[in-house]
């Protein structure tokens, strides 16, 4: 079905939808999940709108108060500690009496109302808008946009207009003047029966020490205020994420294309955030949330829960937010709703992964079988390999994915010497520039690891190298290990790989030391950074994605280390996790990697419609049941859009669509080596080499005694889970209340009553309290 076919089907859906937001709303129009005017609470009730109440930065916060029958507005009054701020409330045009509370000091202060006899208090702990917030102490040096008013970054926000034309040739949205208007504005129609000239203003500002933009269908000269927004907006939000993975010190740039850092600009095409706001959506993106830009998870949430709280204190309450994105696109979304669920309700993915560092484990095997494969030298005497055998090896159908996995990625972010942007070059003995092994050890390190330290946590002292030791703390541990994993298992017991094979390259193969050096031997991983990585969600478990609609598409991979077979990483962790899959979607087409173009609009369009009937469930049952329940008839799985194509036999093989190589849906060198389809476990638990394991394969006394020195604690033990395997935890914090680092976290605690409840609707707020 098309995205012409979608659209139809939302439209005659439109009186259904209007009606159901207007229940939502109370007076006014506004949708929100707070009890209506009409329905008046038991007791006053303080809710803080725009985050959780711990959670608050920039020193704003909006808040309502529910007001019991029979006290009047005008006996109220609110005191934020000692200062009265009474004035900032009223009764709004959407039913509430609100306000938005300014000057939060730093840190806990209370706020209280008061009136009719009845009371109620928050405590508000307000953050710096530069942050961190719960990320822990920010990455150091960091190099601020040029207009910055201090170390944090900090600079007023900056509004501007652009617009679409009703040139059909003028895909992207173009520079609008209010003073000097165009004669070739287009119309467009909202989602809610809107109709308005498809004018955008873009608000750019900094969060966090980085950029955030938040567009919205805006009229020029037209008021907007949280509580009385101008009537095209939908109260949804689209957040585009960028590709990548990268590890600059420095401010950039928001994101708004769909397959940003993946592929150049498609002439002709039209992003799916254009498309979004003709339909009332606003959206929101920030550029640490450009994976490319910033691979730290920590710094990802972080800045979506800012940008969110920013836009509810400007722009109003939301009803859901989906996200969109390719390749480290993907990545954020997946990792940040299952360790901050809440932050998205739907999912749009593509060149998808699961994580960064469950493919990062991937990738470092691709870059030190490359170092054996393509050095004939250092085979044994009499051991020959093909091409074809190093793909057999490697899961894959040919070597070229491990070449450009190693050369685009590994090669640069396991090397701690790599230049990232921000970071000045090496200067011997400063420890504000880069690192360097021999002349500035205590330099930065541009190594994706040390990035992440704060969740990863440094590496004991009893590992630590002579460099650690000379500058007297810990590297980033290393949540990953290759002890006991035996390269090309699988192949040597299909006939593909001889043992001779075998034994040499796994006696061979070797390891990389902390700089990212080859070494021989193995190396079993660093505790505690194992146990972090899956306790903070740097390796998905997918045990919390049971509350967002996930659709993913793809296609296939000519080589560009982006297999749809990742996408299957997320599904058989659903499977794993859940028991099914059944809020997650699947399409596979025929453009590579992305399935087709057009697709990023079409599955928005399909999300949104899948989260509007969830909303509107008031049934009793839980949030993912009604995730499941509510997902359209005609939402299914798909394997291409080519008429036909699923239809064509194979002989002995079965149709295109149940070929998993057309839809290079291939293994991994550890997946070869026996590990799950899950591809989560970095690091294995060891049980004893037996030769009775290899039955019928028979191995020489000289290669057994080989494979005993290559393996002298043991091989993975894959029927075991990882080592360090565990859950997510959810909304964790890596700071303490003095702001110092929590390694690997710990939980921010419940969230606080009536808090954050603007940022999503009442069906969704299950999610915040997990």
């Amino acid at each position: 079905m098309g995205a012409s076919s979608w659209m139809s089907r939302i439209r005659r859906r439109g009186a259904v939808l209007m009606l159901a937001a207007a229940l939502a709303a109370g007076a006014g129009g506004l949708i929100t999940p707070l009890t209506p005017a009409s329905a008046a609470p038991d007791a006053l009730r303080i809710d803080v709108l725009s985050n959780r109440a711990d959670l608050i930065s920039g020193s704003d916060a909006l808040v309502a108060i529910a007001l019991p029958e029979g006290v009047d507005p005008s006996q109220v009054r609110v005191r934020l500690g000692n200062r009265d701020v009474t004035d900032a409330f009223a009764p709004r045009p959407n039913g509430q009496f609100a306000g938005l509370v300014t000057g939060l000091p730093i840190g806990e202060s209370t706020l209280r109302a008061t009136g009719g006899g009845a009371s109620d208090d928050v405590v508000i702990t307000n953050h710096p808008n530069g942050g961190p917030v719960f990320s822990g102490p920010h990455v150091q040096p960091w190099q601020c946009q040029d207009g910055a008013r201090d170390a944090k970054c900090n600079q007023s926000p900056e509004y501007t207009f652009r617009y679409k034309s009703t040139n059909p040739a003028e895909r992207d949205l173009k520079p609008y003047d209010p003073d000097n208007p165009p004669s070739d504005v287009a119309m467009t129609t909202t989602d809610q029966g809107v109709e308005v000239p498809f004018i955008v203003r873009q608000e750019i500002g900094y969060q966090d020490r980085d950029q955030y933009k938040i567009l919205q269908l805006f009229q020029p000269g037209e008021d907007w205020q949280p509580w009385a927004p101008q009537e095209q907006w939908n109260h949804k939000v689209l957040v585009p994420h960028g590709g990548n993975c990268g590890t600059d010190h420095a401010a950039g740039e928001a994101p708004l294309a769909d397959y940003s850092g993946t592929f150049n600009d498609v002439p002709g095409y039209t992003d799916s955030y254009v498309t979004a706001l003709g339909r009332g959506f606003a959206v929101m993106s920030t550029a640490l949330n450009n994976l490319g830009h910033n691979c730290n998870l920590l710094t990802q949430a972080e800045s979506l829960v800012m940008a969110k709280e920013r836009l509810v204190e400007q722009y109003g309450t939301i009803r859901y937010t989906i996200g969109t994105g390719c390749s480290g696109g993907s990545i954020v979304q997946n990792t940040v709703a299952n360790a901050y669920p809440g932050v998205y309700q739907g999912l749009v993915t593509t060149c998808s992964y699961p994580d960064a560092m469950s493919t990062l484990a991937q990738f470092l095997d691709y870059h030190l079988l490359r170092r054996y494969f393509e050095d004939p030298t250092s085979w044994a005497p009499g051991v020959v390999w093909s091409p074809t055998q190093f793909g057999q090896v490697e899961g894959h159908i040919s070597h070229l994915n491990a070449v450009v996995s190693d050369e685009l990625f590994t090669k640069r972010l396991s090397d701690p010497t790599y230049p990232c942007e921000g970071v000045p070059d090496t200067e011997p003995g400063d420890e504000g520039t880069r690192y360097d092994p021999d002349t500035n050890p205590g330099g930065v390190r541009c190594f994706i690891l040390d990035y992440m330290i704060n969740a990863l946590g440094p590496r004991d002292p009893e590992v630590w190298t002579p460099r650690e030791q000379r500058i007297g703390r810990g590297f980033a541990g290393i949540p990953a290990g290759n002890e006991g994993v035996q390269y090309g298992l699988e192949a040597l017991r299909r006939g593909e790989i001889t043992a001779a094979q075998f034994v040499d390259l796994n006696a061979k193969v070797g390891t990389l030391t902390i700089d990212g050096k080859p070494t021989p031997g193995r190396y079993p991983g660093d505790r505690p950074a194992l146990d972090n990585a899956y306790r903070s969600g740097l390796i998905n478990a997918a045990n919390n994605l049971d509350g967002v609609a996930i659709i993913n598409h793809g296609g296939p991979d000519p080589g560009a280390a982006h297999d749809y077979g990742h996408a299957f990483w997320t599904k058989s962790r659903l499977e794993r996790e859940q028991g099914h899959t059944r809020n997650m979607v699947m399409w596979f087409g025929e453009a590579p990697l992305i399935g087709n173009p057009d697709w990023a609009t079409e599955a928005m369009l399909a999300m949104d419609e899948w989260l509007s009937e969830v909303e509107a469930d008031t049934s009793a049952s839980s949030l993912p049941d009604k995730i499941v329940a509510n997902r359209p008839d005609d939402l299914q799985d798909r394997c291409s859009n080519l008429d036909g194509l699923e239809d064509i036999e194979v002989p002995g093989v079965g149709t295109v669509c149940e070929r998993p190589e057309v839809q290079t849906r291939y293994s991994t060198p550890r997946g070869v080596a026996g590990g799950p389809v899950t591809n989560d476990v970095n690091a294995c638990e060891l049980k004893p080499l037996r030769r009775l394991d290899y039955y019928p394969i028979s191995f020489t006394d000289a290669q057994w005694q080989r494979l005993t020195e290559t393996f002298p604690n043991g091989v993975c033990d894959y029927s075991e889970p990882g080592v360090g395997q565990g859950d997510t935890r959810t909304w964790q914090t890596y700071q303490d209340t003095e702001g110092d680092v929590v390694y690997g976290g710990t939980s921010l605690g419940a969230r606080p009553a009536g808090s954050g409840v603007g940022t999503m609707s009442a069906s969704f707020l299950p999610l915040l309290d997990q």
